[in-house]
This record gives C-alpha cells, structure tokens and sequence, in this order.
C-alpha cells in the first residue's frame, strides 16, 4: 500500500510539472512580435515558435522567426510554426512547409515570404505570382546568405 501511494504521487508530480507543448493562437492586434516588436495584425504571414518546456513566442512574419532563431537557443525548440497563405491564421508545422518568396505576394518585412502547407498549394501561387519555392532548410541557408 505504501508503494502505491509513492507512485501515485510520482504520477502526480508528474501531471503537474509536465509542460503542455502546442501552439497558442496568435492574438492579432495585441499579440507583439518576440523579434522586431510590431504588432502582428497580418494573418497570413505570422508565425510561433514553441519551446521543450512549452514558453511560446509569436512573430509578424516568418521571417523575423528565422532572423529570432540566431539569438536563440534552437535545442530548445520544439516546434516551429508559420501561418498557411491559403488558410489564414491557421499555423503549419513550418519545417514541413513549402515556402514561396515572390515580389507580387508582399510580407511585413519585406522579404516577400510565404508559407504553403503542401507544395502543390505553393506551385500554384508560384504559377500565378512568380517567384521561387524553398523547403524548410533551404529557406535557412537562403537567409544566412
């Protein structure tokens, strides 16, 4: 009986401690971007990181999540989101994403970045906007250039 109780306050600890690591819908109009300090009102570009230990930070465009990430700690990252061009405010896991800088789609910080849930969603907009398209890794290196 004893050792039940001992396990029975393990699991509690447990539940207690244990972080709750999703994402947080952005509060457009309040919510402040962690990187440039802009009020993110644009729901088609924003985007979250959320830590291992589930602190959430909110960002007006992806790109500032990227340009964030060099002063940040990415071991501790547990996901990396970005908002869908075709499905506002909805986030996707942005390392899953395909991404699409075009001149004619433009992004509050003018790196004219967008972020597609499936890369057939992306062609599309690349056929009627132009531009080029970048995985996830390939948009790092595009921006360390």
């Amino acid at each position: 009986m004893q050792t039940l109780k001992h396990y029975s306050i393990y699991a509690l600890l447990l539940l207690f401690f244990n972080c709750n690591v999703s994402p947080k819908a952005i509060d457009y109009g309040n919510d402040g971007c962690h990187f440039c300090k802009m009020t993110i009102v644009d729901k088609v570009h924003a985007a979250e990181i959320v830590t291992q230990k589930g602190k959430v930070y909110t960002f007006d465009a992806t790109e500032c999540m990227i340009n964030f990430m060099d002063e940040f700690d990415t071991s501790e990252i547990a996901l990396y989101l970005s908002n869908d061009y075709t499905e506002p405010e909805a986030l996707i896991n942005a390392t899953k994403a395909t991404f699409l800088i075009s001149e004619n789609i433009p992004s509050p910080m003018g790196a004219f970045l967008s972020a597609f849930k499936t890369n057939e969603e992306a062609k599309k907009v690349q056929t009627e906007k132009g531009g080029t398209l970048y995985t996830w890794n390939e948009l790092l290196a595009h921006f360390k250039d």
